[in-house]
């Protein structure tokens, strides 16, 4: 490499230049540094403040080119990149320049990220959050022995003894910023398996699931039973609640295992079959049986109150009963959830 440096300089002194940013990278990369280090390195070569920052640990490495932690707040970064592992970006490098860009400051930092990603891979937690789906399928399938499952964890970067929570997931937005956004601050992996998402995580927060994305969330603990739990809890969710956890579903989770013959036969859930050729009148019935209150569902609607109440008794003349008594709205909910049960 460096007799070929040197023959190439004859021709143009930036390609050298490139070449020697190429040569200093894998020396510092079969030196095995650490992020720091490699942070502190390239801040001394490029004679600025360099910096790295994977999304997730959201902390950020400033170096200046002393050595020393850059002091905040950071100023505008002269030049990005991306950190990208497994065709996944995990993070970003930057330089923070004073003035323009230098000649070699692109090669710095395609070089810089292109480390950074092997430094990531090597000292983990694991850096993406896409997973093998044969690793995830394994972790949560009921037929898997423990001891397999134990071992395809700990593939996956999770601790032993730790309880796994799985979510079933149903998102047009990518998988790995479905799991990235709902647990920023813990380790999270992520599969397609056929048309269903699937998260592994210690913890989850439902309140940052990004608007239309549907889940279903399972309890922590043995990861298979969560998993059966996600999948019943992701056919209950519906617009008006895209997120819904297995352990508030209570009693209603039974509806999930009655025959399809017999929901179908059901007076009430022959009714609402009958309303889902209205979308209106279905759009209304699901925000009162969300809301549980007139007003409320007026709210979510956008609505007067007084046109929810016409709607509402046209609707409970539909389906011969009166919406707005406690059994009759009790009715109501069991039989619009039994009828998107047979949907799924």
């Amino acid at each position: 490499m460096e007799a070929l440096a040197v023959r190439l300089s004859g021709f143009d002194s930036q390609v050298e230049g490139a070449i020697r940013v190429i040569m200093f990278y894998d020396t510092l990369m079969r030196r095995r540094v650490d992020l720091p280090a490699l942070a502190r390195a390239s801040a001394g070569l490029a004679e600025c403040v360099a910096g790295i920052r994977l999304h997730g640990t959201g902390q950020a490495i400033r170096m200046t080119p002393d050595g020393r932690q850059a002091p905040a707040p950071p100023p505008p970064a002269s030049g990005t990149a991306p950190i990208v592992l497994d065709a996944e970006e995990i993070g970003t490098v930057w330089l923070e320049r004073p003035g323009p860009p230098g000649p070699l400051d692109e090669a710095v930092l395609d070089r810089l990220a292109i480390a950074a990603a092997a430094v990531a891979e090597r000292y983990g937690p694991a850096g993406t959050t896409m997973a093998d789906p044969a690793l995830v399928e394994l972790v949560i399938c009921s037929d898997s022995d423990e001891a397999a499952r134990a071992r395809a964890l700990r593939l996956l970067g999770f601790s032993a003894g730790l309880p796994v929570r799985v979510a079933a997931v149903r998102s047009r937005l990518p998988l790995d910023q479905v799991g990235s956004l709902v647990c920023p601050a813990r380790p999270v992996k992520a599969a397609l398996l056929a048309d269903v998402g699937v998260l592994l995580t210690t913890a989850i927060d439902p309140a940052l699931f990004p608007a239309g994305v549907r889940a279903g969330i399972g309890a922590a603990g043995s990861p298979d039973r969560s998993w059966r739990q996600a999948r019943t809890a992701l056919r209950f969710t519906t617009r008006c609640r895209p997120v819904v956890h297995h352990d508030d579903l209570g009693a209603l989770a039974l509806l999930a295992h009655v025959p399809q013959d017999t929901a179908r036969d059901n007076p009430d859930v022959a009714a609402i079959a009958r309303l889902a050729g209205t979308p209106e009148d279905l759009e209304t019935l699901d925000a009162y049986c969300a809301t549980g209150a007139l007003r409320r569902a007026a709210d979510v609607l956008h609505l007067h109150h007084s046109s929810v109440a016409r709607r509402l008794d046209q609707i409970g003349r539909t389906l011969g009963f009166e919406l707005t008594e406690p059994t009759g709205l009790m009715r109501a909910r069991l039989a619009l959830t039994a009828w998107r049960l047979l949907d799924d």
